[in-house]
This record gives C-alpha cells, sequence and structure tokens, in this order.
C-alpha cells in the first residue's frame, strides 16, 4: 500500500486529491497538511509510529509560509526521504528547474486526468520521475536557451527578494547570517549584471527565473 500526504492550503483541493486517490485500492491518504511546516510535523509523526510516508503531494504556493520549492527541499533532506510529486497550477520555467532541482521525483497540474495523478503517485512511489507533457516541453526549452545559472541557495535568495523580505527575514527564515544573505545578494548582483534588488527582480523574470 502506497502511503500518501497531501500538503495544500486550500481545503477543497486536497478533499478533490484525497477523492481521486480513494479511488486506486493500492494507494491510501493517511494525512494533510496546509502548509510546509505543518507537512513536516505530520511526517514526524508518521516516523515516530513506524509508518512513514512513501509520497507527499506538495502544492507550490502556501502564503506567507514556505513555498512549495522549499518545501520539497526540506523533504527531500529527511532520512527516510518520500518522495514528493509537486501538483500545481503553476507552469513557469523558474517552478519547474527549482522544483526539480530541490529533488521532486514528479510535476504535474492540477488540470491533469485522475488517471494522470494515480500512475504519477505509483511512479514517484517506485522511485522514478514523471512529468506532466506541457511541463516536460517547458523543461525541454528552457535547457535549450541559453540563460544565468542560479544555484539552489541563490534561487532561495532571490524568491524571498521577490517577496519583499529584507536582509534580517532573508536570513531567519533560510537559517543564515546576515553576512552570508549578504554574499548570496552580491553574488545574485553580478550574476544578473543589477545594482539592486528590485532591478534583479525585474530581471530575473524577463529570463524566466521567477514566475
Amino acid at each position: 500500500m502506497i502511503r500518501v500526504l497531501i500538503a495544500d492550503d486550500h481545503p477543497i483541493v486536497r478533499q478533490g486529491l484525497r477523492a481521486v486517490i480513494a479511488t486506486d485500492p493500492e494507494i491510501t491518504v493517511v494525512d494533510e497538511a496546509a502548509s510546509v511546516d505543518e507537512a513536516i510535523a505530520r511526517l514526524d509523526s508518521h516516523d515516530a509510529k513506524g509508518e512513514p510516508v512513501d509520497v507527499v503531494t506538495m502544492d507550490l504556493r502556501f502564503g506567507p509560509s514556505d513555498g512549495g520549492v522549499i518545501g520539497t527541499k526540506r523533504i527531500r533532506a529527511r532520512q527516510p526521504a518520500p518522495a514528493v510529486l509537486v501538483i500545481t497550477n503553476y507552469e513557469d520555467d523558474a517552478d519547474i528547474v527549482g522544483a526539480i532541482e530541490a529533488g521532486a521525483s514528479g510535476y504535474l497540474l492540477k488540470d491533469a486526468p485522475p488517471a494522470e495523478l494515480l500512475e504519477a503517485i505509483h511512479l514517484a512511489a517506485a522511485g522514478r520521475t514523471v512529468l506532466a507533457p506541457r511541463v516536460s516541453m517547458r523543461l525541454v526549452e528552457h535547457l535549450r536557451a541559453p540563460s544565468v545559472q542560479l544555484t539552489a541557495r541563490e534561487r532561495d535568495v532571490l524568491e524571498l527578494i521577490a517577496e519583499g523580505l529584507s536582509n534580517q527575514d532573508i536570513g531567519e527564515r533560510l537559517h543564515l547570517s546576515q553576512t552570508t544573505v549578504k554574499s548570496h545578494l552580491a553574488r545574485l548582483y553580478g550574476k544578473l549584471d543589477v545594482p539592486s534588488r528590485t532591478a534583479a527582480v525585474a530581471r530575473a523574470r524577463s529570463l524566466g527565473l521567477l514566475p
């Protein structure tokens, strides 16, 4: 039996995913979470009971809390680490690349047919990777196009800059010193060839590094 945790901040989405998953006798939803922190806490609880989760379905947007990319990194760093299957409305290059770099086993859009979702959960649980056809096409196009190459941490900092966070807030969110945050900012400015935070966000969006 494949054990699934649904992470999404919209109750109606969680209910819909649960209903679809219930049609497959080989998959069971063991828990739900409305934020990344809640998902981590639920995973801790199941691990403590000796009943680890096999697959986490992950949205990419959770309001003011950590997003799905950071959540995927946190979950994939666990031991044992469940597979993470991103299920979202967003198909921007930055979202797709960020999720895959974070360790996601798959990336589906919320308009995917139920059968596609169920197959993706089976593949993720088996350690395989699955991408929605449109997502796969976008990823190939992105890889073919010349672009600025950012590290995963630089991407984290860039995303938080785009959210309007200060250096102190970024440091607290990512558990980094302000000196380290400033170093990441300096490298970002250099790679993007910009003089400021506002210019960095604008440049990143024009390159498809941010939605």
